[in-house]
């Protein structure tokens, strides 16, 4: 028997509807495998955040740290400074004793009268 043009076109349906089928089938493996590859490289990115973050803030700790010493050194330098200032008035005072006293007295009375006029 020798086919006939409507089971040509049967057939080609067939095969069409077929290779259609693969085709979908196809189409969702690759979704499939795209959406899998996609969440590994968002896990890799959040780590990779996470990791950043976490360097971040290691570094921010460490500035802290450092800017701690170094308040207590200018803390320590100004202290001494505020001794050896102290001393030099105090060298002062012992060396010109009566000097001392005028400049205190007049410096007082400057203020009281300042204070006064208010």
């Amino acid at each position: 028997m020798t086919p006939t043009s409507t089971d040509a076109v049967k057939n080609n349906l067939g095969e069409a509807g077929a290779r259609l089928a693969q085709a979908a089938r196809d189409a969702g493996t690759a979704v499939k495998s795209a959406a899998s590859v996609a969440g590994d490289e968002l896990k890799l990115g959040r780590a990779t955040v996470k990791s950043d973050l976490a360097d971040s803030a290691m570094a921010g700790l460490a500035a802290v740290e450092e800017g701690q010493a170094a308040a207590k050194e200018q803390y320590d330098v100004l202290m001494d400074k505020s001794r050896d200032l102290i001393d030099s008035a105090a060298d002062l005072i012992r060396e010109r004793p009566i000097a001392s006293f005028g400049v205190a007295f007049a410096t007082g009375w400057i203020i009281a009268k300042l204070a006064r006029s208010r």
